[in-house]
């Protein structure tokens, strides 16, 4: 532990004292919580930040769109409106925020709607002329109000929540053990050839309960970097001078992958969710004209670019991501649709 954790380290043991208290009123019935007929799916995670909630968000989506009207209901992060919010045509990140932004654009036939109220933005959800039937919600592992049909918990290969100490120390928002709400637990941004013996040891760190199961993923990179009105091969960036410009808890998968592609980068890092000000956006230019080359872009990441980032310059692109199964893949998509399925008969 170094010295600021160890200086901290009361605060943490406070602060999760307290977490404690509002689980276990909770728990016992002594604050509400309500469930919905409605089939209801949470992504969340322990740690802040970083463990791949939109891309998991965006695989539920693919799996159930063909046979399911569904909503995606977020607490709208850094958002400058209040209370409920429906993307609509004219939906901006500042209005919605950025990841979901993202979703709205990505995909035509669903709902995507912000209130850091989920019960409240659940009711509305309900009220609309063509309701959903299935509601994935996201970041809502510590919204408690709500009885979620299914949680999903999310906790990243490099920085697991056994690892992880409680916030202000570390980073976690709550004890390791409000994993057991979890059905599944998956162990996100994994590396391809994480062997099986690996992934045993994980799981047995992981202590699971013996209702849940554990599923190991990896980012699966698209093989283009792509802007409104064109894409490039990431093949052909080789022949590139690229300014990367991101806005994320963690770039450096990122960047890794990008120089095993040699890729010649310059990176600017900017926080999680950062709103890009009219300055920021004029120096990220004067960095890119100070790269002396023919061919040359910014890159940054799909997230960012949905805050207006394609409105700086033309030669901005975005590299989409997804989240694949290392191995069982279609068991998870079994389990998922069980759910649904026979939840939506019983509502």
């Amino acid at each position: 532990m170094n010295k600021l954790r160890k200086i901290l380290y009361p605060l943490a043991l406070l602060y999760g004292e307290i977490v404690n208290l509002r689980n276990k009123a909770f728990d016992k019935g002594i604050f509400a919580t309500t469930k919905f007929s409605i089939p209801t799916i949470v992504v969340g995670n322990l740690n802040v930040g970083g463990t791949g909630k939109s891309p998991q968000i965006e695989y539920l989506v693919r799996l159930l769109q063909k046979d399911y009207k569904i909503a995606v209901l977020s607490r709208g992060y850094k958002r400058k409106s209040k209370g409920f919010q429906l993307a609509e045509k004219n939906a901006t990140a500042e209005q919605i925020g950025d990841e979901p932004m993202q979703f709205y654009q990505k995909f035509n036939d669903i709902i995507v709607a912000v209130d850091a109220e989920r019960v409240n933005g659940i009711k509305q959800l309900k009220k609309l002329k063509n309701p959903p039937n299935v509601i994935l919600l996201d970041d809502a592992f510590q919204h408690r109000k709500i009885e979620a049909g299914f949680n999903i918990l999310l906790t990243a290969y490099h920085n697991l929540y056994t690892d992880d100490i409680l916030l202000p120390a570390g980073n976690l928002r709550e004890k390791s053990s409000g994993a057991n709400r979890a059905q599944i637990i998956i162990v996100s941004k994994c590396s391809e050839n994480l062997s099986e013996t690996e992934q045993f040891k994980i799981a047995q760190k992981l202590k699971l309960k013996l209702n849940q199961i554990v599923f190991f993923s990896k980012i699966a990179y698209h093989n283009s970097v792509l802007n409104d009105e064109s894409k490039i091969a990431l093949a052909e960036l080789k022949n590139y001078n690229v300014l990367l410009v991101t806005g994320i808890a963690n770039a450096n998968p990122l960047i890794k992958f990008l120089k095993n592609k040699e890729i010649q980068l310059k990176h600017l890092k900017y926080a999680d969710h950062y709103n890009f000000s009219k300055s920021d956006k004029r120096n990220i230019i004067f960095e890119f004209d100070k790269i002396h080359a023919n061919k040359k872009i910014i890159l940054t990441t799909e997230k960012d670019y949905v805050r207006g980032f394609s409105n700086i310059n033309k030669s901005i692109y975005y590299l989409p991501i997804r989240t694949e199964f290392l191995e069982n893949g279609e068991d998870f998509n079994k389990l998922i649709l069980n759910y649904v399925q026979q939840n939506t008969t019983n509502s």
